[in-house]
């Protein structure tokens, strides 16, 4: 497994502060799916979640699983942008 490096990173608010945490590979976005996401559970957070394990796997490229990162925090009104 490796962390999966995306081309840029994705800013996301967490927290009632709305904390920015710019993720910047699968390994940390993953992280933070399992960990501190709004809308667990949904269709775009499971497979956002999926993609970045499956670019840690290597078998995605690492920009797929961002690009669907980007629309499960879009979706849980989590990305800063």
């Amino acid at each position: 497994m490796y962390e999966a490096w995306f081309s840029r990173p994705v800013p996301v608010a967490t927290g009632i502060s709305g904390k920015i945490n710019n993720l910047s590979n699968a390994n940390q976005a993953v992280d933070l799916l399992t960990k501190h996401w709004r809308n667990a559970g949904s269709q775009k957070h499971l497979a956002a979640l999926r993609a970045c394990r499956q670019a840690m796997n290597g078998g995605i490229a690492a920009d797929v699983a961002r690009d669907a990162l980007v629309d499960a925090a879009r979706e849980a009104h989590m990305l800063v942008e």
